[in-house]
């Protein structure tokens, strides 16, 4: 932090990848430090913070007025941070069906269920990376919800010599 302070006392530069990099290893009290003493933010802060996990980090910068869209939500599905995309959901941050999609990928069927349960749209895109990563549970959860199937679904499976 010592290092920091020199920096910005002595003029050097500073912009908006400076808080998404704070950020993305949640270092709260660098974000702090930035913001309090003028250093911009954009939706990479937000979007960084949820990637990584940093419930504390992205509380903040929220709280702080720093924007976000529907990538945090997209990056905390991918990783399986479902304090974070909770939070994100119940303050408003927007998702698209490519929420869904993330966290199929990812094996996080906490985060499906949830999303789902919330109204987040879906598309065959979230059957398709549940079957191409492998996550039967997934997937089964999506047919029972009737998500629709993409139709490569089982050609992946014939080229990829899974079925057999």
């Amino acid at each position: 932090m010592d290092i920091l302070k020199y920096l910005h006392e002595n003029g050097c530069p500073w912009d908006t990848r400076m808080c998404a990099a704070a950020a993305t290893n949640g270092h709260l009290n660098i974000l702090k430090y930035l913001h309090e003493n003028g250093c911009p933010w954009d939706v990479e802060t937000s979007k960084m913070a949820a990637h990584g996990g940093h419930l504390d980090t992205l509380a903040y910068a929220h709280e702080h007025g720093c924007p976000w869209d529907k990538m945090a939500c997209r990056g905390a599905a991918s990783n399986g941070h479902f304090d974070v995309f909770k939070y994100l959901h119940e303050n408003g941050c927007p998702w698209s069906r490519r929420v869904c999609a993330a966290a199929a990928e990812g094996g996080h069927l906490d985060i499906l269920k949830y999303a789902h349960q919330q109204g987040c749209p879906w598309n065959d895109m979230a059957s398709y990376a549940a079957v191409c990563n492998g996550h039967l549970d997934v997937l089964r959860y999506l047919h029972e919800n009737r998500c629709p199937w993409a139709l490569g679904c089982v050609l992946l499976l014939l080229e990829a010599g899974i079925l057999t």
